[in-house]
């Protein structure tokens, strides 16, 4: 079942220009970044302006379960000896919530089709717009029978959303604004 945001009902766009690093990024329009989630029986992906990650937690929960692991990414106050104001987040989110749900399937193909190794339930929510320090920006909760297959799949969820999923970020540093602080790749 997917929910859409009320950005959804306007007008989306998305331009690609090119960024001095040479590689495309968006020029996303406000409408182009919008709340959805996509969610299945074993399975949530979620994009919004707020994580709540006791809730997220809950989802994943199993009583056959006999391993639950979560990784929490947070918005850190200090990058390659720069401070960090805050980061701020966009996504092409209709596109970003399909290879989201993409990257939990493959994680349970990854985890083959035996019971006591299977996932149970997993879940990603990650956060758009501003980030300040300290606060979430993504959430990867896995359950599994035993801790070894939770693990690794949290893992491999990690990072192929920041490898894969078609969300990008802004570190605003001590004294930039939106003028000097680039958008980067989610990687």
């Amino acid at each position: 079942m997917i929910w859409l945001g009320r950005a959804e009902r306007k007008k989306e766009a998305m331009l690609v220009s090119e960024h001095r690093s040479g590689f495309a990024m968006p020029a996303l329009e406000p409408t182009a970044s919008f709340e959805i989630k996509l969610e299945s029986q074993r399975s949530i992906c979620a994009i919004s302006y707020t994580l709540n990650v006791d809730e997220i937690v809950k989802s994943v929960g199993d009583d056959a379960a006999g391993a639950n692991v979560f990784f929490i990414g947070t918005t850190r106050n200090t990058f390659q000896n720069q401070v960090v104001q805050r980061l701020e987040y966009q996504a092409y989110s209709k596109l970003a919530i399909k290879t989201m749900s993409d990257v939990l399937e493959s994680a349970r193909h990854r985890s083959g089709t035996d019971p006591s190794k299977s996932l149970i339930r997993c879940a990603v929510h990650h956060r758009i717009g501003i980030v300040p320090v300290g606060e979430a920006s993504i959430v990867v909760a896995v359950s599994a029978p035993h801790r070894k297959e939770a693990f690794s799949a949290c893992e491999f969820i990690l990072e192929e959303v920041k490898r894969k999923v078609q969300i990008w970020k802004r570190e605003y540093y001590e004294g930039e604004d939106d003028t000097t602080a680039e958008w980067k790749a989610n990687a």
